[in-house]
């Protein structure tokens, strides 16, 4: 059955400067900062967080139906996401704004400078859930503030249960408006960073946040695997050993991908954390979010 994902698509521009920010940032000279870096390695990779689980879920046998926005300069991506097959009724195409876009600058020691542009995806509120009884499951994951908060809205009217995924979006909301969120999700998914802010705002705990109507609140913790809040009980699910360690970018929406997976096939919380962890290992070994190759075998582990 079909999983809707509200969230973004953008476009990544990664290159890397062969030295370090330090030795080019004077620290007593940054109330005129005028710096500019040779870099001459660059690649521009498909990302954002729909795009990346799509990918993902797509490859591992699942039927996605992304629900997002692009600007007038993202005909390649709509491309792309139809030559997997993918449904792209819901994915909106803003002809007078450029699809959102992280340009991001590393130097040697994995610093990083980045500028992100929303573009599109501050028009994704535009799209409306659509009232379709094949839709068994769905997730809102980062996206612009009025799409995140609108779609939880009218997923939970539809009777749509989803797992509430906030990332990097999380800083946008106060504690009332991620108490909304949470009261209208089935399932949360953040990693331990996201998981103390949350609390922070929310003014609670792992604990007792699980001890509602959630079915399990997920915390991601990277090699070290995940955390699984169920009904106050904690459960950890330990990581998996990854061949090579390439680049972290798109871990977690491949793990996002196989909770959708997993719960849409009425799997267990930890056997959908376990192949979300197998996927992330599998995942960092490869550079961006959707350029490594899933097996399939892995939904049988």
């Amino acid at each position: 059955m079909p999983a809707l994902i509200c969230g973004s698509l953008a476009f990544d521009t990664i290159a890397m400067f062969p030295g370090r920010f330090a030795q080019q940032i004077l620290p007593e000279q940054v109330h005129i900062l005028n710096v500019s870096f040779l870099v001459p390695t660059l690649r521009r990779e498909f990302g954002g967080c729909a795009g990346n689980i799509a990918y993902n879920l797509q490859a591992l046998g699942g039927e996605p139906v992304v629900m997002a926005a692009l600007g007038s300069d993202g005909g390649d991506y709509l491309a792309r996401l139809r030559g997997w097959g993918l449904d792209t009724a819901l994915v909106r195409v803003e002809d007078a704004m450029f699809t959102a876009q992280a340009i991001i600058l590393t130097d040697t020691d994995n610093n990083q400078i980045t500028a992100f542009h929303p573009g599109a995806m501050q028009n994704a509120h535009q799209t409306v859930v659509p009232q379709r009884g094949d839709l068994r499951i769905g997730i809102v994951a980062p996206d612009g503030r009025e799409a995140m908060l609108q779609h939880a809205a009218q997923m939970h009217a539809a009777g749509i249960p989803f797992v509430f995924d906030p990332g990097q979006g999380l800083p946008m909301f106060d504690g009332a408006e991620l108490r909304r969120f949470v009261e209208r999700a089935s399932w949360v998914a953040v990693n331990d960073y996201e998981a103390r802010l949350l609390c922070d705002r929310m003014d609670t705990s792992l604990e007792s946040m699980s001890r509602s109507h959630l079915q399990g609140v997920v915390v991601t913790r990277g090699a070290d695997g995940c955390d699984l809040w169920i009904q106050g009980e904690r459960q950890h699910v330990p990581g998996v050993p990854a061949t090579e360690v390439v680049d972290p970018t798109g871990c977690g929406d491949a793990f996002r991908a196989a909770l959708l997976y997993g719960l849409e096939r009425g799997w267990t919380l930890p056997r959908c954390a376990a192949l979300g962890n197998r996927l992330g290992a599998l995942k960092i070994a490869s550079r961006g979010g959707q350029s490594h190759a899933v097996d399939r075998a892995l939904t049988q582990g």
